[in-house]
């Protein structure tokens, strides 16, 4: 039985706050949007009008607002999964079963993972089918989302699976330090999935072929060897049958490293635009963001992990949520709540590194061009093909975006060009510092 504790008191009022948050910042960003919606931005004149305007108005609206209700739903949903004792009952029945550990805990995130899976599946459909749909973006059919969505199952199974078992089989058997061999497992996984992410994951879901145009080859063959980039790395994916979204990523390490270019974005781009998309891309590869996540993610994990093997052996931790004895998955699930919760309120400081990276990425751009006017270009393009909002209202950028609002990118190379300011490298330092200054509070593409 749910038991009113200090614990629970402050976890319910920490996810409130995180979902409160989330609603308040929502209606500031789309209220912003629509007291700007009538005046296209100068820098964008060339390439938005006013329709195209309205038209980014009523598809930036839609889909805050459907975001909105899909997390408050989802919110409400969750909350009666873990407040109605559902989870004491199937932890209860799972263990009649007389299972051993690893089978018992694979049972039970499966369990919960389905029943997630299944209850935003209507969502999901929605988004594609009808709101994609609606502003001309969706080009995937039934088929391909019901067997996209089953290869994510499969993966997701495989990966999670796999590494479930490994952090389990560590609590049993690795002592009171099974948290160490568990980050050093856990790094390992993620330095395997950088290799075989590009070769052998993402190929499942779409084909990457080099590039047939011969101009546009010997171009890229041409920034590519100034850039110090392998001339093989660069590819065309067919995300044209899923999407008419433009867009570009930099993924892999060592040898798997690649960029992929979207078929969308190169028959809509000039090539002189796609050629500043890629050298952007270099830029990711030369200032190594890939490692520098990698680093990120592994600090971290490293006390993330220290905490659950403190955490999972405190029976209050249990009896909170109508456990009524220790049983570690269910205490890593428990542990990976309260961090859920908690970590909606940093997630500005990653937000900051991220748009930290692409600031990075688009000054060596310009460095390794000479100039800005195509990666110009070519985000005004973006901003018009992929219906972007061009007035985020700026509280809301800093807490949710990746990248700098599209504006603020091209006033910055902008600038750039007329006073040759360009964005410096940030030492680990920085990330060190960020890191622990968010974990003591607390808890790549164009």
């Amino acid at each position: 039985m749910i038991r009113i504790t200090p614990l629970l008191i402050s976890y319910l009022a920490v996810f409130l706050a995180g979902l409160l948050l989330e609603l308040v910042l929502t209606r500031i960003n789309v209220r912003h949007l629509r007291e700007h919606c009538g005046t296209v931005p100068d820098l964008f004149g060339q390439y938005i009008d006013r329709d195209k305007l309205s038209k980014i108005t009523q598809y930036t609206v839609e889909n805050q607002n459907f975001d909105v209700l899909t997390s408050c739903i989802n919110s409400v949903f969750f909350l009666f999964i873990i407040l109605s004792g559902l989870l004491p009952w199937l932890l209860a029945l799972i263990e009649s079963l007389k299972f051993g550990l690893l089978a018992s805990g694979m049972i039970f995130f499966a369990a919960l993972a389905v029943v997630q899976g299944l209850f935003s599946l209507p969502f999901n459909y929605y988004n594609t089918f009808v709101i994609e749909q609606r502003y001309g973006f969706n080009t995937s059919t039934l088929k391909i989302w019901v067997v996209d969505i089953l290869k994510g199952v499969v993966v997701g199974s495989m990966i999670g699976g796999v590494l479930l078992v490994l952090i389990l089989l560590l609590i049993e058997h690795g002592g009171r330090l099974w948290w160490l061999w568990a980050w050093f497992v856990f790094f390992a996984f993620q330095l395997l999935l950088l290799i075989i992410y590009p070769t052998i994951i993402a190929p499942w879901f779409n084909k990457f072929l080099p590039l047939e145009d011969e101009a546009l080859e010997e171009q890229v063959k041409g920034v590519m060897h100034k850039g110090g980039l392998s001339v093989g790395g660069v590819f065309k994916m067919d995300a044209g049958k899923r999407s008419r979204h433009t867009n570009a990523y930099f993924t892999g390490l060592g040898k798997t490293k690649r960029i992929v270019l979207f078929d969308t974005l190169l028959t809509s781009h000039s090539h002189e635009e796609i050629i500043a998309i890629l050298a952007h891309e270099i830029g990711h590869w030369k200032k190594r963001h890939v490692l520098k996540n990698l680093l990120i993610v592994s600090v971290v994990s490293f006390f993330l992990l220290y905490l659950a093997s403190r955490l999972l052996e405190w029976p209050a931790l249990y009896q909170t949520f109508g456990f009524d004895h220790v049983v570690p998955y269910v205490g890593l699930f428990l542990v990976g709540i309260l961090w859920e919760a908690a970590g909606h309120f940093f997630g500005p400081i990653a937000s900051s590194v991220s748009r930290r990276f692409e600031r990075e990425a688009d000054s060596y751009a310009a460095e390794l061009l000479q100039h800005t006017a195509d990666l110009v270009s070519a985000l005004k393009r973006l901003a018009s093909d992929n219906l972007s909002n061009l007035y985020p209202h700026p509280l809301y950028a800093w807490f949710y975006y990746s990248h700098p609002p599209l504006s603020e990118r091209i006033r910055y190379l902008d600038a750039m060009a007329r006073h040759g300011r360009r964005q410096r490298s940030v030492p680990i330092a920085h990330y060190l510092c960020a890191l622990f200054l968010y974990l003591l509070g607390r808890r790549e593409s164009l």
